[in-house]
C-alpha cells in the first residue's frame, strides 16, 4: 500500500467505528491527502466517494477523466458528461456503492452549499456531519512521507533565512515589499514551490502588527524588522519567523524584547514531549514573557498545528487539555508586540518524537545580521 491508500483505508476504518455509512471529498486538502490529487473546487461536481465498506470512488466530470486517472491511485473513476443530470448520476453512484437510505454520511467541511443540497437530494432521509470527525485525528499525526516534505520544506526556509541574514547592510534603504520579493526568489533557488502565506516582513513599528503582510515603507538602519515566510515541498508548507537588525544599533528595550522572546521560545520548545497538554506548551511561553512585564503584550496563542494547511490542528493555546502525540507538527512563535515601536516574534516547526521533540528550523534565533 503507498502511504495514500494507507489514509484511506484508515479513514474507512474510522468510518465504520463512528457509525457513519460514507465520507464524501471535494477538492482541497482532505482530498490530496487521501489521493493526492491537487484541484480546486469548481462548478461541476467533482466528489471523492468514500464508504464506509467497498472501493472508494471518484465522480468527476468527463472533461476531468483521464487527468484523474493519471494523478491519482483510485482505481474506479466514474464520469459524467455535461448532456448528464449530475445529480441523478451521483444518486445511481451512492446505490452502487450501497449507501442506505437513511444513512450518516461526513461531508467535507469546505463542500460548497450547492453541492451538500445535491447531496441532501438524493439521500433526504440521511444525516449530515463534517469529514473533519474522521480525518481531523488522522490527518493531525503525519506519517513519514509527510515528515519528509516537511523538513525539506523547512529545510528551504532555512536556506532563505541564512540568505536574508547574507544581506546585512545591503538591506538597508529597501522597502518591506522588495524584501519580501527578495525572500521569495530566494526561496524558489532553494527548491521551494511558492508561498505557503503571504511573506511578512514588518519593519521598526509595522512589526508591532502580527498580521502586517509588507508595504512600502523603507527599512532603515537600527529598525528591528520581522520576517515571517515559508514555502512548500510536495505540497507541506514551513513556516518560519526571525526578528532581526540588519544594520546599526537597535535600543536598549528592543534588545531586552528580543530576549525575552528567544527565552519564552526556548521553554515552549523544551516543554513538548508526548502526553504534555498543549496548553502547558503555551503556558510554557507565557510564564516567561509575563515575568519580564510583558504578558498583555504577548497577544496571540503560541502555536499552531502545520500540515496541507498552514493552520490546522493541534492549536498551542492556553487551557487546551489536547495531549500531544508523536507525529504531530506545529509552530511554537511568542512574539511581544509594542504598538507604535517594534514587535518581536521567533517561530520554528517542530515534530512531537518518541521523547521529546525535533526541530525542523535550525538558522540562527538572534537578532544580528
Amino acid at each position: 500500500m503507498t502511504p495514500l491508500e494507507r489514509r484511506t483505508d484508515a479513514a474507512q476504518t474510522t468510518l465504520a467505528n463512528v457509525g457513519a455509512d460514507a465520507l464524501v471529498c471535494v477538492p482541497g486538502r482532505n482530498l490530496q491527502y487521501l489521493t493526492g490529487l491537487v484541484e480546486s473546487q469548481r462548478e461541476r461536481h467533482f466528489l471523492f466517494v468514500v464508504p464506509a465498506e467497498g472501493e472508494p470512488t471518484f465522480f468527476v466530470p468527463a472533461l476531468a477523466a483521464s487527468q484523474v486517472r493519471s494523478e491519482s491511485w483510485v482505481p474506479d473513476v466514474r464520469a459524467w458528461d455535461d448532456e448528464a443530470d449530475p445529480v441523478r448520476a451521483l444518486s445511481e453512484l451512492f446505490d452502487d456503492l450501497g449507501i442506505p437510505a437513511a444513512s450518516h454520511l461526513l461531508v467535507d467541511d469546505t463542500m460548497w452549499a450547492t453541492f451538500t443540497q445535491d447531496v441532501r437530494e438524493i439521500r433526504p432521509d440521511a444525516t449530515l456531519g463534517l469529514a473533519s470527525e474522521v480525518l481531523a485525528d488522522l490527518r493531525i499525526r503525519k506519517d513519514d512521507a509527510e515528515l519528509d516534505a516537511l523538513r525539506r520544506a523547512a529545510g528551504a526556509a532555512d536556506d532563505a533565512m541564512d540568505r536574508v541574514r547574507g544581506l546585512g547592510s545591503d538591506a538597508v534603504g529597501l522597502t518591506e515589499s522588495e524584501l519580501a520579493a527578495r525572500i521569495e526568489s530566494f526561496l524558489a533557488d532553494a527548491g521551494g514551490d511558492g508561498v505557503s502565506f503571504e511573506t511578512i516582513v514588518g519593519s521598526g513599528p509595522n512589526g508591532a502588527m502580527p498580521h502586517h503582510t509588507h508595504g512600502e515603507r523603507t527599512i532603515e538602519a537600527g529598525d528591528p524588522v520581522v520576517v515571517d515566510f515559508g514555502t512548500r515541498v510536495d505540497g507541506y508548507p514551513s513556516d518560519q519567523t526571525r526578528t532581526v537588525v540588519f544594520d546599526g544599533t537597535p535600543g536598549e528595550r528592543f534588545r531586552e524584547v528580543h530576549e525575552v522572546v528567544r527565552r519564552a521560545q526556548e521553554a515552549a520548545v523544551d516543554a513538548v514531549e508526548p502526553g504534555v497538554a498543549a496548553g502547558a506548551v503555551d503556558a510554557a511561553a507565557r510564564s516567561v514573557i509575563e515575568d519580564a512585564g510583558y504578558g498583555e503584550r504577548f497577544i496571540h496563542r503560541t502555536g499552531h498545528g502545520v500540515g496541507l494547511d498552514v493552520h490546522e490542528e493541534p492549536y498551542i493555546v492556553a487551557d487546551s487539555t489536547r495531549e500531544l502525540e508523536p507525529g504531530m507538527v506545529f509552530s511554537v512563535e511568542p512574539g511581544v508586540y509594542l504598538d507604535g515601536a517594534f514587535g518581536v516574534r521567533i517561530e520554528d516547526l517542530v515534530v512531537v518524537t518518541d521523547d521529546g521533540c525535533e526541530r525542523l528550523n535550525t538558522t540562527d534565533r538572534g537578532w544580528r545580521c
